[in-house]
């Protein structure tokens, strides 16, 4: 899930997280990651992580890659209302590829192999936690109130009933397209 913090700053649980998650993928086990965890598994598999040329904050559009991996992921969905709250991103590591892209940011979402998920965007948000984000973060998005991206605390709040219902359905399309890795991982663990 996200957080405040960067994936490049000298925490100490940081690099166990890369570790864990690198096992993971090598054994097979589905990951899934949404803005910083989207970050960490990126930097685990050999990405960088550095400065988005603008930070967004708030409710914008994304495009879903025409491409099969994408379609696999998102179905017939081309395009969606997502909400943001970051400042860097992701390059892709090798072998991973781009499924998700939004104006301000190239790299919205990627998948690695047929089962990792990578996310810079946010589709598990509900009204409580926007409200609680921009209490929180209220001089982060002050501070960043010249960007192209960045909407007012007001505004993320007032556009939350007519965009939730829409994320929250691709939020299950996603989801449920992951679970079909993890539980074929332990399908496939019972029979052996």
């Amino acid at each position: 899930m996200g957080g405040p913090m960067s994936v490049n700053d000298p925490l100490p649980w940081i690099e166990l997280e890369l570790k864990l998650i690198r096992q993971a993928v090598a054994a097979d086990i589905p990951v899934l990651g949404h803005c910083l965890g989207g970050q960490l598994i990126a930097k685990a598999l050999g990405g960088e992580i550095g400065p988005n040329p603008v930070k967004e904050i708030g409710w914008g559009q994304v495009q879903v890659e025409n491409i099969p991996q994408a379609r696999d992921w998102f179905g017939e969905i081309k395009a969606f209302e997502a909400f943001h709250w970051h400042g860097e991103t992701f390059s892709l590591p090798a072998g991973a590829v781009r499924i998700l892209a939004s104006a301000h940011c190239a790299n919205q979402a990627y998948v690695f192999g047929d089962k990792h998920l990578g996310m810079q965007c946010h589709v598990e948000m509900t009204r409580p936690m926007i409200e609680q984000w921009c209490t929180i973060g209220a001089d982060e998005i002050v501070a960043a109130s010249s960007s192209p991206a960045v909407q007012s605390s007001a505004d993320m709040i007032a556009r939350a009933d007519a965009k939730l219902e829409p994320l929250n359905q691709v939020a299950e399309i996603l989801y449920t397209h992951w679970l079909i890795g993890v539980t074929a991982g332990s399908l496939l663990e019972r029979h052996q």
